[in-house]
């Protein structure tokens, strides 16, 4: 079984590549690579008036940032292509004649106005609005008529009018539904692209997937699929329905949310490596109490049977800790390749840096990264480092830069800078020590405003060692420039609202 296994991503490129769909490749790609089977990766695009070749190239994105691969597909080939549903269209038309001609198919002439009006009378009386079957049993005449007066058709397909359809899920167990609940579905348009009950089923069945791994909303469509596969004779692939992705108020993850794009993310400073084990924690557990786990650690434990069929919640600030943890993993080098290009966006390093300026920017990365979340923290919370045009907070500004004393104590450790021979932490933390004793006042009043001085801010690294990757005339520059901006009032407190 394990050789034979063969399983598929299968995304529409309609739009952005939203975490959903994100979670549902990377538990496809999970189980592939832990069955040594193989990753199929199939775009469809029947929806014609909404599919366009830059959410594809979203999707390419999305799956590469965050490290899947795939052994079949568009770009890659494979033996059971095309990968591409709108490049298979004369394939369906085999399994359509099939339908058809067992009358498990017809033409529906009905216009999307009388369907809306037949489903509002249905909603009126209580009854579940679905397709009344009014084109079902027309004569040749009747359908030769209606051709006659303009009327375009599509066709459906006829559903078992009685009885039930168990589902046996891997993940949701057993599932039961009333076959006289559902309509006939429509199988292909009047455009004659297949929709996505009838293309996915043939495309299944030809490219011969062992397992349909999909988000639970497409459960109720499972009952059609497996009427589908009875009536052309398919044997119908084992079903895993993986569990909703709820936002932190417990309703499904939308845009209301914030961020859903894999992008959004990826621009946001999240980390693939930590985006996959976040993501594979939603609906999946190792069993144990562990939580940040290698690639190789998961797919080590993973297996469908230990997934839950609950909903699990999208947890901004657990994903945040998470790439946190993962940042105090890395090595500092790899943290400064990855944060470079969001520096050089900023326009605050070069595009060109020297090895010497390239050691420098590891020794930031490697003072930061214990506090630091997120890549764009870097630029945002360290910009200090990186220019001398920063903003002084409000906090900063209310708790130390607008005392009075503030200006004389900042000069007074400008001069003792001045004279340090050697640029170091211990160095500097001395001279700032030695100043607070003999001013008489503790060692934090010194610290403190230095630090707001210095970063513009009242929190950060230790104090000593990031002044210690300053420029030490830059340094004592930012002091004395400080001072005087305090000593003219500019660095005044601004109102907070209440």
């Amino acid at each position: 079984m394990t050789e034979d296994v063969r399983v598929r991503f299968a995304p529409a490129p309609t739009g952005y590549m939203h975490i959903g769909n994100l979670h549902t490749a990377l538990f496809n790609w999970l189980f592939a690579r832990k069955m040594g089977g193989a990753m199929i990766l199939r775009i469809e695009d029947t929806d014609e008036l909404r599919s366009t070749s830059d959410a594809l190239e979203v999707i390419y994105q999305g799956l590469k940032w965050i490290g899947l691969d795939w052994d079949e597909g568009p770009d890659v080939g494979g033996e059971y292509g095309p990968y591409v549903q709108s490049e298979r269209l004369d394939i369906y038309h085999e399994y359509l004649d099939q339908l058809i001609g067992g009358e498990r198919a017809y033409e529906c002439f009905c216009t999307p106005e009388e369907l809306e009006e037949r489903r509002q009378v249905m909603r009126a009386r209580g009854i579940p609005p679905k397709y009344d079957g009014r084109c079902a049993a027309l004569s040749d005449d009747e359908r030769e008529e209606l051709r006659a007066a303009g009327r375009k058709s599509c066709i459906r397909f006829r559903v078992e009018e009685g009885g039930t359809t168990l589902i046996r899920d891997i993940i949701q167990g057993e599932v039961t539904y009333d076959n006289a609940l559902i309509g006939d579905p429509v199988i292909v348009k009047t455009s004659g692209f297949p929709t996505y009950h009838f293309a996915c089923v043939v495309d299944d069945h030809l490219m011969r997937i062992t397992h349909v791994i999909r988000a639970v909303e497409h459960l109720p469509n499972t009952q059609i699929h497996m009427q589908l596969q009875a009536a052309l004779g398919f044997e119908p692939p084992a079903y895993a329905h993986l569990p909703l992705i709820l936002g932190e108020d417990r309703t499904k993850l939308s845009k209301r949310h914030g961020a859903v794009a894999v992008t959004d993310y990826e621009q946001q400073g999240f980390l693939p490596e930590a985006m996959f084990n976040f993501l594979v924690l939603l609906g999946w557990s190792p069993g144990d109490e562990r939580e940040v786990m290698s690639r190789e650690e998961i797919l080590s434990s993973f297996s469908l049977e230990a997934c839950d069929s609950s909903p699990s919640v999208f947890d901004v600030q657990k994903a945040e800790w998470m790439n946190g943890e993962y940042m105090k993993l890395m090595a500092p080098e790899v943290i400064a390749e990855r944060l470079l290009p969001l520096l050089q966006e900023a326009r605050l390093m070069e595009d060109s840096p020297s090895a010497e300026r390239w050691e420098w920017l590891v020794q930031v990365v490697d003072l930061m990264r214990e506090r630091t979340r997120l890549l764009t923290t870097f630029v945002s919370w360290g910009q200090y480092f990186f220019t001398d045009d920063y903003e002084y907070e409000n906090r900063a500004r209310k708790k130390w830069l607008s005392r009075e004393e503030i200006p004389e104590r900042l000069e007074l450790l400008a001069d003792r800078l001045q004279l340090l021979a050697t640029w170091d932490h211990q160095s500097i933390e001395t001279a700032v020590r030695g100043l607070a004793e003999e001013s008489g006042v503790s060692a934090a009043k010194v610290i403190h405003p230095c630090r707001a001085a210095i970063t513009g801010t009242t929190i950060g690294p230790s104090l000593f060692h990031l002044m210690e990757l300053l420029d030490q005339e830059d340094a004592i520059g930012r002091l004395r420039g400080t001072a005087e901006l305090a000593r003219a009032g500019k660095l005044a407190a601004e109102p907070e609202d209440e």
